[in-house]
């Protein structure tokens, strides 16, 4: 067997043979070896603590020289600590193969996420704004087929089969918001496992994302009903809030007493999907939804001493009081910008007002921070808005032509 001191050079010069063949590090028990493929691999060989036995142990598979090299050197400290290394790798693979999805899963969750559970409460304690849905999803949709069954054994006809009631029952919409969930812990999983594999390929989605993209706005009648509601509380004031800012639901819906300042509603980096923070100076008709709600709350759309959560069965409750239907509460997000744009503003003011940044190198150099040009254009839309809710009466010109005498 050759002997030499091993460099990524030299490694990478080894050629193949018509037998395998290994050669050692002279400067530690690392060895290479050579298959007739011309594959190479890192392993260590060493007696057995157990029963000192000729034993061999082969190294992660891809690393670095220098990964390779510190990987043996802790194989043999486990050998003077009368461990073997082998037989301990052999069980982590055993664990990674029975580990179920529901222990993947909560895995991912708890280091990812910084899920923790007290009982039935269960809090995140990083800020990752699809946690809590990922969780829903999981436990009504996924746990039920997948929980118990060891991660490794899940079958890419099983996840077909899956995706196919879900469509069926839910829509194609949820199936891949399923698929999106199952992909994410099967490519997380992959990385911390020797063996495993996603059995996830291209093309199990069962939509496009341009067929996904929506063109909903409401009507000028739809505005009309919504901004002369009477019903009281916070969710009503929260509709109208979002139409007057553009807003994300999430980010209007946590807002808080302490982020209003004069004017102006700070929303934090930590709250914002851009991860960056946001000043938006609101208009009047948007302070006086906010000096509306109640106090004694941190928050300002709040039911009890929490913020509005319960985004469906508000909107539900909202739409039979008013006749409202077939809208989601992100469509006004769509109708403010399309608003903002029918009432004369600029396409660049429009986009930071809804919190996006200048595109491409012109958000790199231009660093401005549009406020007093923002101010105007909420002014603008909030304008625009009062005259669709409350048409001028006896300004309708009629262009019918006079006849002839």
């Amino acid at each position: 067997m050759a002997k030499k001191r091993l460099t990524d050079i030299a490694i990478r010069n080894l050629k193949q043979r018509a037998d395998r063949y290994e050669v050692r590090d002279a400067v530690s028990p690392l060895r290479v070896v050579v298959q007739p493929s011309g594959h190479k691999s890192f392993i260590v060989r060493y007696r057995s603590p157990l029963d000192g036995k000729p034993a061999k142990l082969t190294l992660t598979a891809g690393i670095s020289l220098a990964d390779a090299r510190k990987e043996a050197a802790d194989a043999l400290y486990e050998v003077e600590k009368r461990r073997d290394p082998s037989a301990a790798k052999k069980g982590a693979k055993a664990t990674a193969a029975t580990a179920t999805f529901h222990t993947v899963a909560e895995q991912y969750l708890t280091i990812e996420c910084g899920m923790r559970r007290d009982g039935d409460q269960v809090t995140f304690g990083k800020k990752i704004r699809t946690a809590p849905r990922r969780l829903a999803d999981l436990e009504r949709l996924i746990f039920p087929a997948f929980g118990k069954r060891p991660i490794a054994e899940i079958r890419r006809s099983e996840i077909v089969a899956l995706l196919d009631k879900i469509q069926v029952g839910n829509g194609p919409v949820m199936a891949d918001r399923v698929l999106a969930i199952i992909r994410l812990l099967f490519n997380w999983h992959a990385t911390r496992a020797d063996d495993f594999r996603s059995p996830i390929v291209r093309g199990m989605a069962r939509t496009k994302t341009k067929e996904r993209a929506r063109s909903r706005i409401l009507t000028d009648n739809e505005i009309r009903t919504i901004w002369n509601s009477k019903e009281p509380g916070a969710f009503p004031a929260l509709v109208r809030f979002l139409l007057l800012t553009g807003a994300r639901r999430a980010e209007a819906a946590g807002m808080t007493w302490k982020e209003i300042d004069g004017d102006n509603w700070n929303l934090p980096a930590s709250r914002n999907k851009t991860k960056k923070d946001l000043t938006r100076p609101l208009s009047a008709a948007a302070l006086a939804v906010i000096e509306g709600q109640r106090r004694d709350c941190p928050f300002v759309f709040s039911k009890g001493q929490k913020a509005i959560s319960t985004f469906s069965r508000d909107k539900v409750a909202f739409d039979a009081a008013t006749g409202m239907s077939a809208y989601r509460l992100h469509d006004l997000r769509r109708t403010a910008r399309s608003l903002l744009s029918r009432a004369g503003v600029d396409a660049d003011i429009g986009e930071r007002c809804l919190g996006h940044a200048l595109p491409g190198i012109r958000g790199t150099y231009d660093r401005h921070d549009y406020r007093p040009e923002m101010q105007r254009a909420y002014d603008a839309l909030a304008a625009l808005i009062e005259r669709i809710a409350n048409p001028p009466k006896g300004n309708v010109t009629s262009l019918r032509k006079k006849r002839p005498a």
